[in-house]
């Protein structure tokens, strides 16, 4: 029975949220994602970090909103049809909103699938990335959510 067990563990599988930030994908692991929802009205909050763009009224919670494109300093674009505000649970945190381009699908990576990012540790930068996923002919680049919604400055 522990051989069974240990051979089903060697390829665990995780399900992504795979977004588009202009050309680009990226995937969040599904287990944070609270909610999608449409482009809605933002209010703005005065003294703020300029990618915060203000909180949303969900049901009745107020969550704060936030621009992935400005976060990682790519610029602004108008808002379409496809654009959403996907809302991240993590563990004891209070919900964020993060705005994206688009949702493209659910995908489920093997850990077989998926590549660790290289960090040096000579740059100061906030890498966003921990991973990279295979998946049929393309590459998604896997986000970490903690230092996407840190509350340090990038620039």
């Amino acid at each position: 029975m522990d051989e069974i067990s240990l051979m089903n563990n060697e390829y665990d599988t995780t399900q992504y949220i795979v977004i588009n930030i202009g050309d680009e994908q990226y995937g969040i692991d599904i287990k944070y994602v609270d909610n999608i929802v449409r482009m809605q009205k933002i209010t703005r909050v005065p003294n703020c970090q300029d990618y915060f763009k203000g909180v949303i009224n969900l049901r009745g919670e107020v969550v704060p909103v936030m621009s992935f494109r400005m976060k990682v300093n790519l610029p602004e674009v108008e808002n379409t049809n496809k654009t959403r505000i996907i809302i991240i649970k993590l563990e004891q945190n209070a919900p964020v909103g993060i705005i994206v381009d688009a949702v493209r699908e659910v995908v489920t990576l093997g850990d077989n699938s998926i590549d660790a990012a290289t960090r040096s540790s000579t740059n100061n930068d906030p890498s966003y990335i921990n991973g990279v996923g295979k998946y049929n002919d393309t590459l998604i680049s896997l986000l970490d959510l903690n230092v996407v919604i840190s509350e340090k400055e990038t620039s």
